[in-house]
């Protein structure tokens, strides 16, 4: 997703990972219909800095992180990521 705020949602995750694909069309899903912003963040890809997230997070993958707290990994639950969203104000 594009624009000029920071997504409420952000997935981690790799290229190839079947569970990366699986929380990817859930949190499209949850975050389209409770009108959520959203951002998946490539683990694998370096940052403009040169570290790279996988050092962090790559035997975690898939992550999720809802208003910059961490709410789920491996195997996202959907009720977990509703609740986040629903008790969050979110951003400004």
């Amino acid at each position: 997703m594009s624009g000029a705020t920071t997504p409420r949602v952000v997935l981690y995750g790799r290229a190839g990972c079947h569970l990366c694909d699986d929380a990817r069309d859930l949190v499209a899903r949850v975050c389209a219909e409770l009108g959520a912003s959203w951002v998946e963040v490539d683990v694998d890809v370096p940052a403009p800095d040169g570290s790279v997230l996988a050092d962090e997070l790559g035997e975690l993958v898939p992550v999720v992180d809802v208003d910059g707290v961490r709410r789920g990994y491996w195997r996202i639950d959907e009720v977990r990521l509703r609740r986040a969203l629903a008790t969050g104000a979110g951003r400004p």
